[in-house]
């Protein structure tokens, strides 16, 4: 049986005291038992990438960590330079890899058994086109969100908003968009748009300091920073004014707390552990910081209207809250479904007086972004 060497122990017993100032509680991720780490595992002195993969994969399911083969797949193809083990070469799996490079296989894997997502344990992850980078406890974009990004570019890209033609509405193009991200996290879904908007400006926000300055460093990395606006701001308390540098926005868009309070504990012990949990707790009802936005966007939105994420339960939640504030002007005008086909996103749109819903828009041509 080949057992953990020395050196190895030494770099667990460091981790089991270094969980907190990798971000994560250590009440919750440090639970590794040292004495059986390793199942019975052979490979040569100097390991393939291949032997290497199955090495650790074989490591985190002996310790219960999810998604154990790609864990270390991921973790490997970092520490040879590229993506994915499918995108190295046949050769690189077979090769031994350099001292060097087992042992950030080694720092890294140990990483994840504490629990770290993988995202924090790379230090980036990949989000629509963009590389970002990752740290706790700012909250990880999930691949879901990146459906919100496509709504919106194509909202933005093939409706435009609302023009006036011989008394009939007709999407023109908004030719210098300004769009609102509230709770930027990472700055995933504000350097998306900025990316495929080039005529674009965001003004993005969050209460987190870490979130701010993470958004900050990606936007500098991806050379975005000249159009974009970030902001240390809270949603919940802060003054709508200082969200106007530019005037009034076009779009709203936020991927807000929305999990229900009671559901919090049942959530992965990855989440719990290390990332910012008021990123996702909701409240009792999931909508305490929904109802911030709505309430704030009559003041701030011009046309193309608000698209949030929102739980499965909410979209009926939120159209009878906003039935029970008409003052708001506020009603969705589309729900769209995720990838699983649960319902998870909204446009909601201001309606204007003498809009019915029964009158027929008058047809015109599909006018694009450049």
């Amino acid at each position: 049986m080949r057992l953990l060497t020395s050196p190895l122990r030494r770099m667990l017993s460091g981790l089991l005291n270094c969980c907190e100032r990798e971000g994560g509680r250590p009440s919750k991720c440090c639970s590794l038992n040292p004495h059986h780490l390793l199942p019975r595992q052979n490979f040569s002195a100097k390991p393939t990438a291949a032997e290497l993969v199955r090495y650790w994969h074989g490591v985190f399911e002996a310790n219960r960590i999810p998604e154990a083969q790609e864990s270390s797949e991921y973790i490997i193809s970092y520490v040879l330079g590229a993506k994915t083990i499918h995108s190295l070469s046949a050769s690189s799996l077979s090769n031994p890899l350099t001292s060097e490079q087992q042992q950030q296989v080694q720092w890294l894997s140990m990483k994840r058994l504490q629990r770290m997502p993988v995202q924090y344990v790379l230090g980036e992850w990949d989000f629509r086109e963009l590389t970002l980078k990752m740290r706790p406890p700012v909250f990880i974009p999930r691949p879901e969100t990146e459906d919100l990004v496509s709504l919106v570019l194509q909202k933005s890209q093939r409706s435009g908003s609302p023009a006036v033609n011989a008394g009939h509405r007709c999407p023109t193009a908004i030719p210098h968009p300004v769009i609102l991200e509230i709770g930027c996290g990472s700055g995933a879904i504000a350097l998306s748009l900025l990316n495929k908007l080039p005529q674009s400006r965001v003004i993005a926000v969050d209460k987190e300091e870490a979130a701010v300055n993470l958004t900050c460093e990606n936007a500098q990395r991806l050379q975005l920073q000249d159009r974009i606006r970030i902001l240390h701001y809270d949603a919940c308390s802060g003054s709508w004014e200082q969200l106007l540098p530019w005037g009034p926005v076009d779009t709203i868009v936020s991927n807000p707390p929305y999990v229900f309070h009671e559901d919090m504990a049942h959530l992965a012990e990855e989440i719990l552990s290390y990332e910012d949990l008021d990123a996702l707790d909701g409240g009792n009802d999931g909508m305490r910081v929904i109802k911030k936005i709505l309430a704030l966007a009559p003041f701030i939105l011009k046309d193309l209207g608000v698209f949030l994420e929102v739980d499965p339960r909410h979209p009926e939640m939120v159209e009878n809250w906003l039935q029970s504030h008409p003052e708001l002007s506020l009603s969705i005008s589309a729900t769209h479904k995720d990838f699983c086909g649960k319902p998870r996103f909204l446009h909601i749109q201001k309606h204007k007086a003498g809009d019915s819903s029964n009158k027929k828009d008058f047809a015109c041509p599909s006018v694009h972004l450049p």
